[in-house]
C-alpha cells in the first residue's frame, strides 16, 4: 500500500529519478548511441568501412551481454551500487578513448567497455533506482527514467550536428566527453546507496514472486526477437539515410526525431499499460515497430525516413522499459538480477544483427536485407507475446479459479 510523502521525500525522489536518468544520458546516450551518429562521419575522415562499422557494433553489443551476465550474476545491492558508479568512469574513458587513434584494437577495446558502461545504466542503475521507488513506496515504474535513453539520442544528434562543422570526428568524441563530465557529478551523488536489508521504509517485507518457467521461456524468446529488430535500425539508421542522395545531410536529423520521439514514449507506454495491462501493451509496440524498422526498405524519401524514426523511437525503449520493469517487479529484493537474463536474451541478438547487416550491406551495397530480416524477427516476437498473454491468463486462472 502506499504511503504519505513529505515534500522533502517528493524532492528526494525527484534527485534519484534525475540521477538515473542523467546515468542513461552518459552511459548509453553518450557511450553508446553517439557512436551512431558519428559512424558516418569516422567512414568518411578514417579507413573504417562497412564490415569494420558493423563490427564495432557487434564488438559493443558483446561488452553490453557481458556486462548482462555480470548484473544476472549477482544479488547483492551494495556490489551493484559499486558497479553502477564504476560504469559510470568507465562511458568517460571509453568515450575519450574512441579519440585516441584510429586503431582497429583500440576502438575495439572501447566499444567493448563501453558496452559493459551501457549495461551498469541500463541494467544495474535501472535495478537501484526501481529497488528505490518500491523500497519507498512509490509507483514501480520506470517510464521516467527510462526517458534518458531518447534524450541521450536527441542529445547527440545535436551535439554531432553543431560540432561536424566546426570538429573533426576526433575532437568531437573528446568534446562529448567534456560533457559527460557534467552529467557523471549528479549521476553519482544524487543516487543513495542502497540498505543492506529487503524492507520498505515502513518496515514491511519485499518479496520476490518469480513466474513460471514456461512463462520466463517465452518472454525471453519473445525479448530476443525484439533485441535483433531493434538493434539494426538503432545501429545503421544515420548510415541507411546517408546513403540514399537525395537524404544526405538529413541522417543526423533523423536520429534527432527518433531521440525525440523516444523520451516521452516510455511515461506513454507506462500509461498504456496501466489501462489495458503490460503485456497487451507491448504486443501493440511490438506491431508498431516492425512498422518502424520496414519503412526505409520500402521506401527512399525523407518523410517515410521520419515516419520510419518516429515510430522506431516510440517503440523500441518502450518495450525496453516494459520488460526490465515487469522484471524488476517479480525480484523487488534483486531487480537486476532477472534484468540481466533478460537482456543476456536481447544482447545475443544484438550482437548478430549488426554483423550479418554490415555484411549483407557491404556485400549488396544495401541494408534492406537487413532491415527485412530485423521486421521479420519483430514479428515473430509479437507472435510470441500473444501466445504469453494466453499462458498469463491461464496461470492466473489456475491460481484464482473462480468459485
Amino acid at each position: 500500500m502506499s504511503q504519505p510523502h513529505s515534500p522533502a521525500n517528493a524532492l528526494e525522489k525527484a534527485r534519484v529519478l534525475t540521477a538515473g536518468l542523467l546515468s542513461l544520458i552518459l552511459m548509453l546516450g553518450i557511450a553508446r548511441f553517439a557512436y551512431t551518429p558519428l559512424l558516418p562521419i569516422m567512414m568518411d575522415q578514417t579507413a573504417l568501412g562497412d564490415a569494420m562499422g558493423g563490427w564495432l557494433a557487434t564488438i559493443n553489443y558483446m561488452g553490453y551481454m557481458s556486462g548482462a551476465l555480470i548484473a544476472a550474476s549477482i544479488s547483492n545491492l551494495q556490489l551493484k551500487d559499486t558497479l553502477y558508479r564504476i560504469g559510470l568512469v568507465v562511458a568517460l574513458v571509453t568515450t575519450a578513448g574512441m579519440a585516441l587513434s584510429e586503431n582497429l584494437v583500440l576502438w575495439s577495446v572501447m566499444r567493448f567497455l563501453a558496452g559493459l558502461s551501457s549495461a551498469a545504466g541500463l541494467l544495474i542503475g535501472s535495478g537501484l533506482v526501481l529497488n528505490w521507488l518500491m523500497r519507498n513506496h512509490y509507483r514501480s515504474e520506470l517510464g521516467l527514467h527510462f526517458s534518458g535513453v531518447g534524450l541521450g539520442i536527441a542529445f547527440v544528434s545535436v551535439a554531432v550536428m553543431l560540432m561536424s562543422a566546426h570538429f573533426n570526428w576526433a575532437e568531437q568524441w573528446w568534446w562529448l566527453t567534456a560533457i559527460g563530465v557534467l552529467l557523471a557529478i549528479p549521476a553519482w551523488r544524487w543516487l543513495p546507496r542502497p540498505p543492506n536489508h529487503h524492507m520498505t521504509t515502513s518496515g514491511q517485507a519485499m518479496v520476490d514472486t518469480p513466474p513460471s518457467k514456461r512463462f520466463m521461456r517465452l518472454m525471453l524468446a519473445a525479448y530476443f526477437c525484439a533485441g535483433y529488430g531493434y538493434v539494426i535500425s538503432a545501429t545503421f539508421i544515420v548510415a541507411i539515410v546517408e546513403r540514399q542522395p537525395a537524404l544526405q545531410g538529413q541522417g543526423e536529423w533523423v536520429f534527432l526525431l527518433l531521440g525525440l520521439a523516444a523520451a516521452p514514449a516510455c511515461i506513454f507506454w507506462d500509461h498504456v499499460a496501466r489501462r489495458i495491462g503490460e503485456l497487451s501493451a507491448l504486443l501493440i509496440a511490438y506491431v508498431v515497430q516492425v512498422a518502424g524498422i520496414l519503412l526505409p526498405a520500402l521506401d527512399d524519401s525523407l518523410t517515410t525516413a521520419i515516419l520510419s524514426a518516429v515510430l522506431f523511437g516510440g517503440t523500441f525503449i518502450g518495450i525496453v522499459s516494459l520488460v526490465l520493469t515487469m522484471a524488476g517487479r517479480f525480484y523487488p529484493t534483486k531487480p537486476a538480477k532477472l534484468m540481466g537474463k533478460m537482456t543476456l536474451s536481447y544482447g545475443v541478438a544484438q550482437i548478430l544483427g549488426p554483423f550479418f547487416t554490415g555484411i549483407l550491406a557491404e556485400q549488396l551495397g544495401s541494408y534492406n536485407l537487413g532491415l527485412w530480416l530485423a521486421a521479420g524477427f519483430t514479428v515473430m516476437g509479437s507472435g510470441l507475446i500473444l501466445v504469453l498473454k494466453v499462458t498469463s491468463e491461464r496461470e492466473k486462472a489456475v491460481l484464482n479459479p473462480v468459485s
